[in-house]
């Protein structure tokens, strides 16, 4: 028997390493011969970058580099075992939790620190960038990004234009980098789909989160509109689903950098070859947190469950609230939560290895005395 281990995170409790861990575990206690593959997995968002750089038996770095308002701080990245590789997660310079509440404003804001650690990977000679770009601060279309590489936007005077969201519509000029005829390969995981700019674009829709009132929503959004009509691009282009991402910035990694935009969760998976893991599989077992009506919405358990096959798909987790129609429409054969007994959330996060052994156990207990009689 071989089953296929390829759980999220349970957020607070475990890492998705830590899971597969624990799953493993309780498969061992129902037999030493039953063969596991253990891919922990990620749903394009949170952990992602983590994931990949543990896949590539990497490590993290740390540099000095400037946040989303200019000041020096010190952000993570990742190279991988063989130097080849960079794994930048842009929050870790440009990202929301940097600020203040009150400090936040992406009229003010810049991609810069990001650009930073994109040309400090380039110096070291990486041949790809795996660029995550969740939880930015920013509306400034990646021009921060790209001035930290030497581009350069000039107004209509001639003069160098600060590299800040509220000042999109200032530039008349677009001079690109020495370094653009050099660039490594880029993969942007972007797992959203707004376009650049309208009612469903970067500022309307993450501009208030970020900061923005109404007037600064509509200072950024026509910015975005007037940047995009100087790159020369057809109109058709800004539509593009993702162009949005990070205020833009995923828009201005195709743009900048020649990037592919792609799903996390799809990025992740191609990335520790998914599929070529699924032959002579017997059952998947996959997992989160929580499992309810929005994980329909989510992208892990949609991919795996339409990687499967005919392969059956197990989903083990913290809360379960869902139907036996949603699990049918999921694609998953079978679910089932962790918790054995009424347990505050404290103890239910500190029993989480625990929990996912046993539950792990129990599942395969059956389906492996089944399978022996077959």
């Amino acid at each position: 028997m071989k089953i296929l281990l390829a759980p999220d995170k349970f957020r607070g409790s475990l890492d998705a390493p830590q899971v597969c861990e624990a799953m493993a575990e309780g498969i061992r206690m129902v037999s030493a011969g039953i063969e596991t593959v253990s891919l922990p997995m990620a749903d394009g968002g949170e952990g992602t970058l983590d994931l990949l750089l543990w896949y590539a038996g990497g490590q993290k770095k740390t540099a000095q580099v400037q946040d989303p308002l200019g000041r020096i701080i010190n952000a993570e990245y990742g190279i991988s075992a063989d130097g080849k590789t960079a794994f930048i997660e842009m929050a870790t310079a440009s990202g929301l939790s940097l600020l203040k509440t009150e400090e936040r404003n992406p009229l003010q804001t810049s991609t810069y620190g990001t650009g930073e650690l994109i040309k400090l990977v380039m110096e070291a000679g990486v041949k790809e960038v795996i660029l995550g770009i969740g939880g930015s601060a920013t509306t400034d279309a990646g021009i921060g990004m790209a001035k930290a590489l030497g581009w350069r936007f000039l107004d209509t005077a001639g003069q160098e234009v600060e590299a800040i969201g509220g000042n999109l519509s200032a530039i008349r000029q677009i001079i690109p980098s020495p370094l653009a005829a050099q660039l490594p390969k880029f993969q942007t995981a972007c797992d959203v789909t707004a376009p650049l700019y309208g009612p469903s674009g970067a500022a309307h829709v993450y501009g208030p989160q970020k900061g923005a009132d109404a007037e600064a929503v509509k200072i950024l959004d026509k910015g975005l509109q007037d940047f995009a009509a100087i790159t020369g691009l057809p109109e058709e282009t800004f539509k593009s689903p993702g162009f949005g991402a990070a205020g833009g910035l995923g828009f201005g990694t195709v743009f900048f950098l020649n990037a592919t935009l792609k799903e996390g969760v799809k990025l992740l998976m191609d990335f520790c070859d998914f599929d070529k893991h699924l032959s002579g599989v017997d059952l998947i077992i996959t997992g989160e947190g929580k499992i309810d009506s929005q994980t329909l919405q989510g992208k892990l358990i949609k991919g795996i469950t339409s990687k499967a096959g005919a392969i059956p798909v197990a989903a083990l987790c913290g809360t379960l609230d869902t139907t036996p129609q949603q699990m049918k429409e999921m694609g998953i054969s079978y679910a089932a939560s962790v918790l054995n007994r009424p347990q505050t959330l404290n103890e239910a996060l500190q029993s989480g290895y625990a929990g996912v052994k046993d539950a792990t156990f129990y599942l395969v207990n059956m389906l492996y005395n089944l399978y022996q009689k077959r």
